[in-house]
């Protein structure tokens, strides 16, 4: 794909919230709390081994007549998700319904314990590249393009400046991606966003306790001494304690700040080759204004859409008794553009 036909932009996004759901926290709780689950999506498990022998599960949707020439999207969730997140299944049904085949991520531990001691983290893009390379190997001729919400798009991008020119790759799109993983744990723990801070911190207690029974029940004790040392009760009172002292220590970083430095998406940007879609709020409450980069840090291949109002991996407009996910007319429009284009 020739990333000079998209060169570098700040755009300003043609997205509408629904009347009634201007609020960024309506358009971040809504879906969640409303939307069913997309019906006749059938997916099948798959478990994919990674380098360091632990495991990814990928539920993965192939069409019953697809489109032969069309790409392989594997979607990344966001913090404290899965392939069952409303944002992936819509994701997926949107690319169905135009004969796409999908793959949809569980990051390290996200479905159940994964075996080694790490997980998944801001900067995990090994794990996507390692997917990546399975899936590619199983169907050489069809491209693979890459599509993560939240600190999936943190993963996207990273992945993505890591790849550069790969030959495999149709494109990324990021979507409420934490630019600045410093200003955006600060955020969190300020006004409102305070409530999105404990319920991510308690799920994410949870899963790290789930993981340390899961090593006392198949007798790996040393392995579970390790994690309750730095997991605890599983109680945290901000991302800054939390990947203080959990995600750093686990994954190889010496300190939150080593973490957040090495990790933030805005430092990969600038090396991006892959056309590739950034989707952002201004309202977002899990950010503030500042994590949106300057255009000087942004490389030729990245379209930057940038709109005033639709919360944390909301998007919602049209109205209140028929919704339209934004999301998901938006980045199937992108792909088929880049196809068009690359034809």
């Amino acid at each position: 794909m020739n990333a000079s036909l998209f060169p570098k932009s700040f755009f300003s996004s043609p997205f509408r919230p629904a009347r009634g759901l201007e609020n960024p926290h309506l358009q971040t709780v809504f879906a969640t709390l409303h939307r069913r689950r997309p019906p006749q999506l059938l997916r099948l498990r798959r478990e994919i081994m990674l380098p360091d022998g632990d495991h990814i599960l990928l539920d993965c949707h192939m069409p019953s007549q697809p489109d032969t020439g069309a790409p392989l999207t594997l979607i990344i969730h966001g913090l404290g998700g899965s392939s069952d997140s409303h944002y992936v299944l819509g994701l997926q049904k949107a690319l169905a319904l135009r004969g796409w085949p999908s793959a949809a991520m569980n990051c390290r531990g996200s479905r159940r314990p994964n075996q080694a001691t790490r997980a998944y983290h801001a900067g995990a893009s090994d794990d996507v590249i390692s997917v990546l390379n399975v899936l590619a190997s199983e169907e050489p001729q069809r491209k693979i393009a890459l599509a993560g919400y939240s600190l999936g798009g943190s993963m996207v991008l990273k992945a993505l400046s890591e790849l550069g020119d790969d030959a495999r790759l149709f494109g990324g799109i990021a979507v409420s991606v934490p630019l600045d993983l410093a200003r955006c744990a600060d955020r969190m723990d300020r006004g409102l966003s305070r409530a999105y801070r404990k319920h991510l911190l308690d799920g994410m207690g949870e899963l790290w306790r789930a993981k340390i029974r899961f090593f006392r029940q198949t007798g790996r004790m040393e392995e579970a001494r390790l994690l309750l040392k730095h997991v605890g009760s599983g109680r945290f009172r901000s991302f800054w304690e939390f990947d203080q002292q959990v995600m750093a220590p686990l994954h190889g970083f010496t300190d939150v700040h080593d973490y957040y430095r090495s990790c933030a998406p805005n430092r990969f940007l600038s090396g991006i080759r892959a056309p590739t879609l950034i989707i952002h709020s201004t309202d977002d409450p899990f950010m503030d204004p500042g994590v949106v980069p300057g255009t000087e840090h942004l490389s030729a291949a990245i379209h930057f859409e940038l709109a005033g109002r639709g919360g944390h991996v909301g998007f919602i407009g049209g109205s209140l008794r028929r919704p339209v996910y934004y999301l998901e007319e938006r980045i199937p429009e992108f792909l088929m553009h880049l196809r068009r284009a690359g034809s």
